[in-house]
């Protein structure tokens, strides 16, 4: 069944309930219809656009976009009369019955034209454009504007043939017409809905070369054609077809026979197959999460600019002694040279054993006393410095590595709990102006949380606060801690319950601890490992941010292979495996709390003093180091 066809049947009848948009080119339609609710799908992304059913629930965002709030203001509580296709072209058309002034009846149309980048979603009444997804002004169009007020023009129409409603004499004719070119782009040429793949196909059903020109065809190769098309014309069995890494090689409403090497996913209707199709091109991106990238590197290109410049001005500080040696070789010849006269001059320097000239630069506009003095004051002004530019040297390096924790954060968080997590960092940490979103119970991000092969439990932050809450609430004394030696990352606790760690679970968890970092990929990563008795938060101290004492490092070659399984048991990410978190999302398993216990094995590396902000004169086993995600 077409999808046209298969959407009226569904939709006709239904009530919108609730509208939401969840990106910027996605939109949901909770529908109800007597003892049935149904799920609208309606995607403009320009890698996979569709209208399908779903059963996957969305994220609601806290703030609907614009175009969101005009079709709930528009369509909410309407009910769908008619959904068809356009005749012609790749345009689904959605009839609403709403209430209108008086009482009367009136019926908009939600027009969605699925056409690759140029996909739309528009909204129109007796024919004139309400609001539209993708706004079309005279200055990007001059053949079709797609502005509100302005009466709706459809694309210029193709001029190519429906097998399904013409003869195929028609189309055969039609067909040959396309002398000059190659079987391929004529089938895609002639008829209404064909792309490579469905030209591909008939191809290989006609047991023709796609490259073979028309010109060379006879009467027995049309003939195979169509056979090959009324083959095609009365399947139904919607398929995509994916390569070795099970990434879709392309999708179509009819089996696909020409790549003998592929996996074929073959599913009952055309909304199951763009379901899925969906799932497997589209990635979803919370809400603000590309503004918080954008901001953190802002802010980090701002941090490591500046640290630059310090590190400049210190190694002018550090040359300071070589103003007070110009200074005092000015005081010994000031009265050799006249002012104003040089711009630069050479002298015998005076503290030289060997009699070597020295070279002093001056300002002709001052007197060569006024040019002593300045020599004095720089000398001054940088021997200060100097204790100040090492102080603020480091807190700028402490602040590059908390900004790259929070980078590595927004980079793992998929949920609007974990972006308002975020959020709330950036606001407290004066980043970001605006008023913090308030905490509640219902969208509380849980961390990712893992079994090892001998069923111990394995947690994995997501971002600083989660870090925070995992190490310093969540585990017991005698848990095991893990995180990358210097390297923004994820805290990572092993629920030891006082017991032995085994080897395998201190492998596994010490490359999530990479997995979940900016050393992602690399090999030979030191990992510190620590109880979390021996950890502590300082007061004040920010986000992620910890000292510890009786680590050891373990070095860790990432295995990806390793954690596949593992990877696979994460919740799935939005649109993918399985569709949106539901907005209750959260993890409820826990791990007890421990008590007691003999202290957990390390395995591997000896024992290291350095952290993220280690001093480095603290090299034993008992010397405080500092980490932050």
């Amino acid at each position: 069944m077409p999808l046209a066809e298969e959407l009226n049947a569904a939709l006709t009848f239904a009530r919108i309930d609730k509208i939401m948009q969840p990106s910027k080119n996605v939109l949901y339609f909770s529908l109800r219809k007597p003892g049935e609710n149904l799920l609208l799908a309606i995607s403009t992304a320009p890698q996979n656009p569709s209208v399908y059913i779903t059963n996957s629930m969305p994220e609601n965002p806290k703030e609907p976009p614009v175009f969101c709030m005009v079709l709930r203001k528009q369509l909410e509580s309407g009910r769908i009369s008619a959904a068809r296709e356009r005749k012609g072209e790749r345009i689904i058309e959605i009839d609403v019955d709403t209430l209108g002034f008086g009482g009367k009846i009136a019926t908009k149309t939600l027009i969605v034209e699925l056409m690759g980048k140029n996909s739309n979603i528009i909204l129109t009444e007796d024919n004139v454009v309400v609001d539209a997804l993708r706004k079309v002004g005279p200055g990007k169009s001059k053949s079709r504007v797609v502005l509100p007020g302005h009466e709706y023009t459809p694309p210029e129409p193709q001029n190519k043939l429906d097998i399904r409603k013409e003869p195929v004499e028609a189309v055969i004719a039609k067909l040959k017409s396309e002398t000059g070119n190659k079987l391929l782009s004529a089938l895609i040429g002639t008829i209404q809905g064909f792309g490579p793949l469905h030209a591909k196909e008939t191809a290989f059903l006609s047991g023709l070369s796609t490259d073979i020109s028309v010109d060379e065809l006879d009467n027995a190769d049309f003939d195979s054609i169509v056979s090959a098309l009324a083959e095609i014309k009365d399947a139904n069995r919607p398929t995509i077809i994916l390569n070795d890494n099970n990434k879709p090689l392309g999708m179509a409403a009819i089996p696909i026979h020409f790549e003998l090497n592929a996996k074929a996913l073959v599913f009952d209707n055309m909304s199951e197959m763009l379901e899925k199709a969906a799932e497997l091109t589209y990635s979803y991106t919370p809400p603000d999460k590309e503004r918080f990238q954008k901001l953190v590197k802002n802010e980090l290109t701002r941090a490591k600019n500046k640290l630059g410049k310090l590190i400049k001005e210190l190694n002018d500080a550090e040359n300071a002694e070589d103003y007070k040696i110009k200074a005092d070789n000015l005081m010994t010849y000031q009265y050799e040279f006249k002012d104003h006269a040089d711009t630069k001059i050479k002298v015998k320097n005076i503290y030289s054993q060997t009699g070597e000239a020295i070279e002093i630069a001056l300002d002709k506009r001052i007197t060569i006393l006024a040019n002593m003095q300045n020599y004095y004051k720089k000398y001054d002004k940088l021997k200060r410095a100097k204790i100040f530019l090492t102080e603020q040297i480091q807190k700028n390096k402490d602040e590059i590595s908390y900004l790259e924790s929070i980078e590595n954060s927004i980079a793992l968080c998929s949920t609007l709990a974990e972006t308002d997590d975020i959020q709330r960092e950036l606001v407290a940490g004066n980043y970001l102006k605006e008023r913090a979103t308030k905490k509640t119970k219902e969208k509380t991000a849980a961390p990712f949380s893992f079994t090892a092969p001998d069923g111990t439990i394995v947690l994995v932050g997501k971002n600083n606060a989660q870090n925070d809450a995992l190490t310093t609430k969540t585990a017991a004394p005698h848990d095991l801690w893990l995180h990358t030696k210097d390297i923004p990352g994820s805290h990572v606790i092993i629920r030891t319950g006082g017991e032995e760690v085994k080897e395998e679970t201190l492998l596994l968890a010490g490359n999530l601890a990479v997995y979940f970092s900016k050393a992602k990929g690399s090999s030979n990563v030191p990992v510190d490992t620590v109880e979390c008795r021996f950890i502590k938060k300082p007061s004040g101290s920010k986000p992620g941010f910890v000292t510890f004492t009786h680590q050891k490092t373990i070095a860790i070659n990432a295995d990806e292979e390793l954690l596949k399984p593992y990877l696979k048991e994460l919740p799935p990410t939005p649109l993918q495996e399985g569709g949106f978190f539901a907005p209750n999302f959260q993890n409820k398993k826990k791990s007890p709390p421990h008590r007691g216990g003999t202290s957990a094995k390390r395995q591997g590396g000896e024992p290291e003093g350095r952290g993220d902000y280690t001093n480095p004169n603290l090299t034993n086993a008992n010397a405080t180091t500092m980490s932050t995600t």
